[in-house]
């Protein structure tokens, strides 16, 4: 296999873990909704997609969600409820170090919205962003995985052709849109199958 000039790893349960479950019971607590009201509003409504796609911002977020449930949480409190749902992903920290120390182009592709964006940012983790060349996240380039158009946009900012990247994601949807674009991706089970499949790649991590 072709070494690749420039890798992009996924967001959510690749660097970090989250629970989306946690998100609907913390705003559940907070709002006083029945988690269930919360589950269908953010997802049935197709509100997550439209704040992952960048098409409604959050305090049009937030006054739907008020007017749809009848909530009085304010858009910070709400932010912070479905914000605290992340935990890094410790086995990944030596493997993104270990890219970076070797002089590899790395860059984030993932579907997130402003809230989660802002939070992660704020939590003060040593590789968020640390040293990646490239954020590609949905809600800024108002695209989101698996369309192609994400992908093409993401190989354009790299500046290589389409096989000269590589790409891991935990969602088998995403990974077969890549190989579609013309990516060599793979899906992540674990870091120490991605340092597996990189050595296979002649890509180095030093571990």
């Amino acid at each position: 296999m072709n070494s690749p000039e420039y890798i992009f790893l996924d967001l959510g349960n690749v660097i970090v873990h989250f629970d989306h479950k946690k998100a609907v019971e913390q705003i559940s607590s907070l709002s006083g909704i029945p988690a269930e009201t919360v589950r269908s509003t953010l997802w049935s409504t197709d509100l997550q997609t439209q704040l992952e796609r960048g098409t409604t911002d959050w305090p049009t977020a937030c006054n739907l969600f008020r007017e749809a449930t009848g909530a009085t949480s304010d858009n910070d409190q709400l932010a912070r409820a479905a914000s605290t749902i992340f935990e890094i992903n410790h086995s990944m920290i030596p493997v993104i170090a270990g890219l970076q120390r070797s002089g590899c182009r790395l860059g984030i592709l993932s579907n997130t919205c402003a809230p989660h964006w802002d939070f992660l940012l704020s939590s003060n983790y040593a590789v968020m962003p640390g040293r990646f060349d490239l954020i590609v996240c949905s809600h800024l380039v108002n695209l989101a995985k698996p369309d192609p158009a994400i992908f093409e946009r993401a190989q354009q900012l790299a500046g290589v052709s389409a096989d000269k990247i590589f790409f891991t994601d935990d969602i088998v949807t995403n990974v077969l849109a890549a190989q579609q674009a013309g990516w060599d991706a793979v899906p992540f089970t674990s870091a120490a199958a991605l340092i597996s499949a990189l050595w296979h790649r002649g890509v180095r991590v030093g571990l």
